[in-house]
């Protein structure tokens, strides 16, 4: 086998390996994402705690850079302090060193069988969850199948020159040798791909098992860019996670590093496979450093608070809150994120419905202004939740959950109408303080009766959004025909007024025709959110129309 081919054929099993990762993560994240997720938030009470919550979740997803994301979000949205965070972190870091552990065996046998199994299930079965442990069982076994092709591939490598002389350079600079571990971990967005592939390396003899220890150590050093870059753009708790998580690995490599020739020998003397140095050292690095850090979590908290502080303790309204990026995989979760995202931009529009009335009453232009410019919030929030929604329904989503993202954007939708005709009415109370026009004393009585139906149906909509409830769903709908009623009564008392001559009536008839329309068009958007509340019931007639007489 020439080199070229050799070559070609380890970077098709490097990807096959990456490959059969990503299947495990995402099968296991989508199938029990939300498990995973409660553990992690139960690991706060004490630091101890956490680090076991941390080693259990990644053992089981296989990605410390999964872990470091979700714990990531739960500390930007408050829900965990940065010192408990940094303890599962530390027991992430453990976790991975186990997989190793695990995977260096020799489990050849088992790869067919895995896969096999995984694809028979995924093909038999239609329950979601146990389609994503097949998913997961046909990951794992192609990650075996990839280690076996990358060793028995390295093999002819021995003898390649140019092998020789790269690796022996690298040997005697470890500090390239670290660097270059470190940027194939960043590109692999996994640590355990590289060392796994370093193992395979050495068990084929292509790689000196020092220059092995010292790309280890640049694969855990690599290991914590992903979570950085990923959380630059987050709160700061976020960033004195993932910041906090790189220091202690900065640390460790730092101490570790001039120590390697002399840890050697005694990696030896526990076991003498190479392949199993590599994994060994893997795994005691990682450990000393959560037995050394977990000590150390709230001071190393108090620091990072002191190096990055607070911005502020108000979250910037033009950016959403609960759009948790590292929920994506785990749809149910997104869901529940994108449903609290959407009555956080429903509540904007409340408060702009609301404050029509107080706009009437005060004749404020400024206050009127202020919330005319609420309804770009509603825009952004909209963009965002579709564009979030669009990366959840990539996913691999049910029936019940594809639903929901489609009542998900009904109701948004809606609400980014309602936020625009909002708008115009602020604008037209501007219009009517600015030209100091008064409504009659029955006009504006009428308005406020139509406006407060209104804003009392408004919370109505948010709650069938909210519980799917279909009582309520067919009382928003019955209170349609009353809104409209109401239109048309107001519209008969004005023309009255008009044909009696009251100047008032006269002189703000087109802002007054114009404002009921708007309220009624606002509880027509409001009446689309039960819709498919009461379709998913049955309770829906299939058309309106009657039928024509042959």
């Amino acid at each position: 086998m020439s080199a070229t081919h050799a070559l070609i054929q380890i970077l098709g099993g490097v990807a096959l390996l990456l490959w059969g990762l990503y299947m495990v993560r995402t099968g296991i994240i989508r199938g029990f994402g939300a498990q995973l997720r409660n553990v992690i938030s139960r690991g706060v009470s004490n630091r101890f705690r956490a680090l076991l919550a941390g080693m259990g979740v990644t053992m089981i997803v296989q990605s410390s850079t999964a872990t470091a994301m979700i714990v990531a979000s739960f500390a930007n949205s408050g829900f965990m302090d940065v010192a408990p965070a940094l303890a599962v972190m530390l027991g992430a870091d453990i976790a991975t060193t186990l997989v190793a552990q695990l995977l260096s065996l020799d489990l050849s046998l088992l790869s067919p069988l895995l896969i096999l199994t995984g694809v028979v299930m995924n093909k038999l079965l239609k329950h979601s969850v146990r389609r994503q442990i097949a998913r997961a069982g046909i990951g794992l076994g192609l990650m075996l199948l990839a280690l076996r092709i990358i060793v028995s591939t390295s093999e002819p490598l021995r003898d390649s020159n140019v092998l020789l002389v790269m690796f022996s350079s690298m040997s005697g600079d470890p500090l390239i040798a670290l660097i270059i571990a470190s940027i194939l971990t960043w590109l692999a967005h996994s640590s355990l791909a590289v060392v796994l592939l370093v193992m395979s390396f050495v068990s084929a003899g292509v790689m000196d098992v020092q220059l092995a220890l010292t790309m280890v150590l640049g694969a855990n050093l690599g290991g914590v860019i992903p979570p950085i870059v990923a959380t630059m753009n987050e709160g700061v708790d976020a960033r004195r996670v993932t910041f906090g998580n790189a220091a202690f690995k900065i640390i460790g490599v730092l101490i570790c590093l001039p120590l390697v020739p002399y840890i050697q020998p005694y990696l030896l003397q526990f076991e003498a496979a190479p392949a199993r140095q590599i994994v060994n050292f893997h795994t005691v690095f990682n450990i000393g450093l959560a037995v050394v850090f977990i000590l150390l979590v709230p001071v190393a908290a108090t620091l990072l608070k002191r190096f990055l502080p607070d911005t502020g303790n108000v979250v910037d309204n033009e950016q959403t809150q609960f759009l948790d990026s590292t929920a994506i995989e785990t749809p149910i979760v997104a869901l529940s994120c994108a449903t609290r995202e959407s009555l956080r931009m429903a509540e904007y529009v409340e408060t702009m419905i609301q404050g029509v009335r107080v706009s009437l009453e005060e004749n404020s232009n400024d206050k009127t202004a202020d919330l005319i410019d609420m309804d770009n919030l509603v825009d952004s929030s909209y963009e965002d939740i579709k564009i979030y929604l669009t990366s959840v329904a990539r996913q691999e989503v049910d029936d019940n959950e594809s639903r929901r993202i489609v009542e998900i954007l009904s109701f948004t939708t809606s609400m980014e109408h309602i936020g625009d005709i909002t708008e115009n009415l602020l604008e037209l109370a501007t219009r009517k303080s600015r030209e100091q026009l008064q409504f009659s004393k029955e006009g504006m009585a009428e308005i406020y009766e139509l406006h407060d139906k209104v804003a009392t149906n408004l919370k109505l909509a948010m709650t069938v959004f909210m519980t799917g409830d279909v009582a309520i769903a067919r009382k928003l709908i019955s209170e349609k025909r009353r809104v409209n009623a109401l239109e048309r009564q107001g519209m008969e008392k004005h023309i009255e007024r008009l044909h009696a001559g009251h100047r008032e009536s006269i002189e703000t008839s087109a802002l007054y025709v114009d404002m009921l329309r708007d309220l009624r068009r606002i509880h027509s958007h409001l009446a689309t959110v039960a819709y498919p509340i009461l379709d998913k019931a049955g309770e829906l007639r299939k058309t309106r129309l009657k039928k024509r007489s042959k």
